[in-house]
Order: C-alpha cells, then sequence, then structure tokens
C-alpha cells in the first residue's frame, strides 16, 4: 500500500497532561500533608506520582494507524496490545470536545461500528482535524471494495 495513504495520529502530549493532572495535584497535597503532620505519606506522594507517570506513559504510547482498509490500534507499555478494525464497518462518528480541548485543540472521535468485539472505538486526544472527513472518504472506498451495502 502507499505510504499516502495511511497515516499515524498519537494523543497529544497536551492531552495526556490534562489525564494525570489530577493526580499531580494529589501528590503534591501528599507532600504538604506530609510536611505538616505525618511523614509517611510521602509514600503516598511517590505512589501517586508512579501511577500518574504510568497514566501518562500509557497515553503516549497509544497510536492508531489508519489506511485505507483499517484502523490499527497499539496500545499498552508492558504488554502490548493491538485492535484491528475493517473500515467498512463504521457505522458512524461521534467528535467530542470540551472547554479545555477546544483551549489546546484536541478532540475525542468515537467511532460506533459493527464488529462484535469493538462496538465503539475511541480515537482519544488526537489534533483538531478534518480526521472525520478522511475517515468518511475511506470508509466509502472500503464498502465499495468489499461489496457492502447498507439497508435500513
Amino acid at each position: 500500500m502507499n505510504s499516502q495513504n495511511q497515516f499515524e495520529i498519537k494523543p497529544t502530549t497536551i492531552f495526556g497532561f490534562i489525564k494525570v493532572f489530577p493526580l499531580i495535584l494529589l501528590a503534591i497535597a501528599f507532600l504538604v500533608l506530609a510536611n505538616v503532620y505525618f511523614p509517611i505519606l510521602i509514600i503516598g506522594s511517590l505512589i501517586t506520582m508512579i501511577v500518574a507517570w504510568y497514566k501518562y506513559m500509557f497515553i503516549r504510547y497509544i497510536s492508531y494507524l489508519i489506511t485505507e482498509e483499517t484502523i490499527k490500534i497499539r496500545t499498552g507499555i508492558f504488554i502490548k496490545r493491538i485492535d484491528n478494525l475493517e473500515l467498512y464497518r463504521v457505522k458512524d462518528y461521534v467528535v467530542v470536545q470540551s472547554f479545555i480541548m477546544q483551549i489546546f485543540k484536541i478532540m475525542n472521535v468515537t467511532l460506533i461500528t459493527t464488529d462484535q468485539l469493538n462496538k465503539n472505538i475511541a480515537l482519544i486526544g488526537i489534533p483538531q482535524s478534518d480526521i472525520t472527513d478522511v475517515l468518511r472518504e475511506y470508509v466509502q472506498k472500503a464498502r465499495i471494495n468489499n461489496r457492502i451495502f447498507e439497508m435500513n
């Protein structure tokens, strides 16, 4: 397949930071409480920071490889998982942008599919773009190539 017809999308760095920001605040709160009341709470702060780091790295390791026929979703740090979705199975798209996501120009795209294992596929924290238009074109081509016709 031609490399022009496939592209990879990853969640943005700022999306990862937004997701772990509450854990960072919790770790700071543990440090303040450890300093004022109980020094043993430093352990709670360290555990919280380790969880925040893992969650951030997990988000940063997600990648979406979109071709004209499939979407491959790679996740995991220690245990890798690759989900494949045939594009002709995509029925609808939902784009969600919270206020914070609008400020940083990122979005979540949910693909509603007919796949038995993956009814909803979420492309989280991706840069704001016209990805739904590209996906729509790819879905239409995949349906024609596989002779799939939708009947209501």
